[in-house]
């Protein structure tokens, strides 16, 4: 099992995978205690001219005023920078020794990763890490914890993004992410296990002789 978070924040022509492409992709590796294993790479990506003209409005304004804009025009086609990215890559994570996705609202960047870049998909888990999750469950279970989280200066780039992402989920991990002894909270929760709960109406939903734990 690797133990690489692959942090990856993607900047397309607009979020329909379907007919949108992508203009940038940066890529941080760190391992699971987030220490970043090298500083990160950013590549800027030209789509093609129909991406370029059909983006809206907002798309638009957002890469103009971040400059992204003028660097697309000028960068080489995802075809011709893939090389650089996939070599990027497998110097933290391969097919063998898949990574883990990682950043805010990670399922965005991952349509476009699966259907741009599939073999960076490749090399990575089926699971990811997405900050976005934690980020609604600190908003909801500790308001006062969400309401301190670390500001963020972006400008929706890429690296400066995952950098952000990064320290986000730091911030997390040590405002609610403390134990408070872990038989005591096995032992709440089972206390109140909603399995057992919808077992005793009769509803089966596993067979209690089976104590594999799964994960």
């Amino acid at each position: 099992m690797s133990d690489v978070l692959l942090w990856a924040d993607c900047e397309m022509t607009g979020l329909d995978v379907q007919r949108e492409e992508l203009c940038e992709i940066a890529l941080v590796p760190t391992d699971f205690s987030l220490v970043p294993l090298d500083e990160g790479r950013d590549f800027v990506i030209r789509p093609s001219r129909a991406a370029i003209e059909g983006m809206g409005e907002f798309v638009r304004s957002m890469h103009t005023k971040n400059g992204l804009l003028s660097l697309m025009e000028s960068a080489l086609p995802l075809e011709e920078v893939k090389g650089a990215i996939l070599s990027y890559a497998s110097r933290f994570v391969s097919q063998e020794n898949k990574g883990y996705l990682a950043g805010n609202t990670i399922g965005s960047d991952k349509k476009f990763i699966d259907k741009y870049i599939p073999e960076l998909s490749a090399m990575l888990n089926y699971r990811t890490v997405d900050v976005s999750s934690i980020k609604e469950l600190c908003r909801r279970w500790y308001p006062e914890a969400f309401a301190s989280k670390p500001v963020k200066h972006g400008d929706d780039r890429s690296l400066a993004d995952i950098i952000e992402s990064i320290d986000e989920l730091k911030y997390y991990k040590r405002a609610i992410f403390r134990p408070e002894g872990f038989e005591e909270a096995r032992a709440e929760v089972e206390a109140s296990s909603l399995l057992k709960a919808w077992q005793a109406r009769g509803i089966k939903l596993v067979d209690y002789s089976n104590v594999t734990k799964k994960d």
